[in-house]
């Protein structure tokens, strides 16, 4: 069973809710893809090649400043419960875990962690280097991976052109090879059936919306994970300025819906988080998407002071230890338990009523997302 306990908070210290906005943005995330040079990217790389890369980044990280302490998991020889443990954590993703696939992790598959950053070690690019701080906070999560970066880059050669910047194994990557992200809550858009029209305006922004677990994951509980969609072109700075901005202006949209549900249907939103609440206090059996609906419930009315508790750390733990890998784990079982499967099929909560059409346009809440690139 993997030890944990090696990682400050298991890794999970970006759920705590200390960051700015936290009741609505759940994290922030910084990622920057890189490769050695020299060496063939993982899609035509031998084993002999990844293990080469694993050894290069595992001299690297122990003269680092910011990767001196770091813990290494092997993912290439770790169960898949522990595997699975670690992704639905945030800490590596699906395709590093080898969860798409009966086969197991490419050969040198690893994860080097320290405090909040990591070093996922042969995935699509040879290194990805990632962080994640709670609450919205761009400037310092791409500062502590900015430094990781530098770090890393003055004992290993990158591979870089000087017209096209950090070469990678797709080309939407290459660039700076920068994916910043923010996972944020909007049950409000949602309920006010407004939700379309932001994430319609990401696109045309330059941003794209993703699920709980990034590319490839489906929106559950009103999470969605926003992020730049391109990284060639701009600065980093660019990239993180301009992500910002746009995330500021969901995040005030979401506040408007917000204090108009308050007020045009006060005893329907407050019916409904208690029933969450009810729900969760006492249901034996409910799939994913129940729980996972419900829990955005019982948040939104924490959020609105409507529940006296528990508060937002809780209820953003319960999103990742009520997943099936943190239930096996708990209970002493595979993942492949049938009893931990969903054997009572529970209907699905309706978080959408009807707000007034022009509640909206009273409260002075456009959202709109402007297209002037500018802002």
């Amino acid at each position: 069973m993997i030890d944990l306990s090696l990682v400050p908070d298991g890794g999970m210290r970006w759920l705590d809710a200390s960051g700015p906005k936290s009741t609505i943005v759940l994290s922030t995330r910084i990622r920057l893809a890189r490769n050695v040079r020299g060496i063939p990217f993982s899609q035509r790389a031998k084993d002999t090649d990844r293990k080469a890369v694993l050894e290069r980044v595992r001299e690297a990280a122990g003269s680092s400043d910011h990767l001196g302490a770091a813990v290494a998991f092997r993912l290439d020889s770790m169960e898949r419960t522990d595997r699975q443990l670690l992704h639905e954590r945030h800490l590596i993703s699906k395709e590093l875990a080898g969860l798409e696939r009966e086969a197991p992790p490419r050969p040198g598959a690893a994860l080097f962690i320290q405090d909040q950053v990591g070093v996922m070690v042969n995935e699509e690019d040879h290194l990805r280097l990632h962080g994640m701080w709670s609450g919205f906070n761009l400037e310092d999560a791409y500062a502590a991976v900015e430094s990781v970066d530098t770090d890393l880059g003055k004992l290993i050669p990158f591979a870089f052109h000087p017209e096209f910047g950090y070469l990678t194994s797709c080309p939407t990557n290459a660039g700076t090879g920068l994916r910043a992200s923010v996972l944020i809550h909007l049950p409000g858009l949602v309920l006010t059936k407004e939700i379309n029209k932001v994430l319609q305006g990401l696109s045309q922004v330059g941003l794209t919306f993703r699920g709980l677990y990034g590319e490839g994951s489906e929106v559950v509980g009103n999470f969605f994970q926003l992020s730049n969609q391109t990284t060639l072109g701009k600065t980093e700075d660019e990239l993180i300025d301009h992500l910002g901005k746009i995330v500021r202006q969901v995040v005030e949209y979401e506040e408007q819906a917000r204090d108009v549900l308050l007020r045009t249907a006060p005893e329907e939103v407050e019916d409904k988080t208690w029933r969450a609440y009810g729900l969760l206090k006492h249901a034996r059996r409910l799939t994913f998407e129940e729980t996972m609906n419900l829990l955005s419930g019982v948040r939104l009315g924490v959020g609105l002071n409507l529940l006296p508790g528990p508060g937002v750390y809780t209820l953003n733990k319960l999103l990742i230890s009520t997943q099936l890998a943190h239930l096996a784990a708990m209970d002493g079982r595979a993942t492949g338990d049938r009893e931990l499967a969903v054997t009572t099929i529970a209907h699905t909560q309706d978080w959408s009523f009807d707000v007034p059409a022009d509640a909206l346009a009273a409260s002075n809440a456009s959202v709109t997302i402007e297209t002037n690139r500018t802002f």
